[in-house]
């Protein structure tokens, strides 16, 4: 009776550590699972983060706004509406609009309108690269078109790559730039 009992314990026995390897496996698979899981969302967030950013196709559909609303209300209700934050239809994200007149004089500015009114002709970038001139030897030779440089984001607050849609209008040219 008691090599009986023995032998059903050591079977339990056997039985429990075998329960204990397999819920151990299914731990381990569990994990990797989770890990993969894991992974797979934080390989999501830059592309999310990819979303909170304005395309260049949103940039120039913003400039072309701004221009036929430029023509329909006049410069100077358009200009502060460019600078009203609250006015989503030109403030979207990270985009917002400028205005420049040929000689780099600010018209209007939709992240800082505290700039209107002063000449940024000599504005350089992170790189040393004259931002406006740049822009307004642009639309003096082709009417329009994209801006390279470096610019701090207001979103994230770092030095990023800005190319910005640049387009003339009479004496001036408004724009609205893209963080790559």
């Amino acid at each position: 009776m008691f090599s009986l009992q023995s032998r059903v314990f050591e079977i339990n026995l056997k039985t429990l550590f075998f329960s204990i390897n397999i819920f151990g496996d299914t731990m381990k698979t569990l994990s990797k699972i989770f890990a993969v899981c894991a992974l797979g969302l934080a390989m999501m967030a830059p592309a999310h983060a990819a979303d909170d950013k304005g395309t260049s196709e949103q940039a120039v559909a913003m400039v072309k706004k701004a221009i036929a609303y430029i023509k329909e209300v006049g410069k100077e209700k358009a200009f502060a509406e460019f600078a009203n934050p609250a006015n989503t239809q030109f403030h979207d994200r990270d985009l917002y609009l400028f205005v420049y007149d040929l000689n780099g004089n600010t018209l209007a500015h939709g992240n800082n309108p505290k700039m209107v009114g002063k000449s940024l002709i000599d504005l350089k970038d992170g790189d040393g690269k004259p931002i406006i001139r740049e822009m307004i030897t642009l639309v003096n030779t082709k009417g329009k078109g994209w801006a390279d440089y470096k610019w701090p984001n207001p979103v994230t607050k770092t030095l990023e790559q800005k190319s910005s849609y640049v387009e003339k209008v009479d004496n001036y040219f408004v724009g609205c730039g893209i963080y790559k």
